[in-house]
């Protein structure tokens, strides 16, 4: 993916997570309350929206910088990681299907790798690299 791109997929990642949010908020509220999971639907709401900022910022930098590599690495991760993290969480407080808690921490673990990734990609690709 290009800067450009990244930032497309930030930006339907952000109207994803406000609309959710807010769906969450005013249409499931009784149904989050009732199945004892409303702060696990606000966790997820959370980190969907931190790692979809943290994809704005790698798109950001995609642009300035694009002959970077490791950015889209980073990007990807951090969708698996909203994908699969918040995803299961969204689906487990709605649900109540207590299987998916097992699949979460995947999701955390791309959110590390995202990270990490772009460390990595600062590291080696900034001109004090060595």
């Amino acid at each position: 993916m290009n800067g450009k791109q990244i930032i497309q997929l930030a930006a339907i990642l952000g109207a994803l997570a406000v609309a959710i949010g807010a769906f969450g908020a005013h249409g499931l509220e009784a149904t989050l309350i009732k199945n004892g999971r409303l702060d696990t639907f606000e966790t997820a709401v959370k980190y969907h929206f931190y790692h979809t900022l943290g994809i704005f910022l790698i798109g950001i930098l995609a642009i300035l910088k694009p002959d970077w590599r490791g950015l889209n690495f980073s990007a990807i991760n951090l969708l698996i990681g909203i994908l699969v993290f918040s995803g299961s969480l969204y689906i487990l407080s709605i649900f109540g299907i207590n299987w998916l808690g097992a699949i979460t921490p995947i999701g955390g673990v791309a959110f590390i790798l995202g990270w990490m990734g772009l460390f990595w990609a600062m590291k080696k690709n900034s001109p004090n690299a060595k």
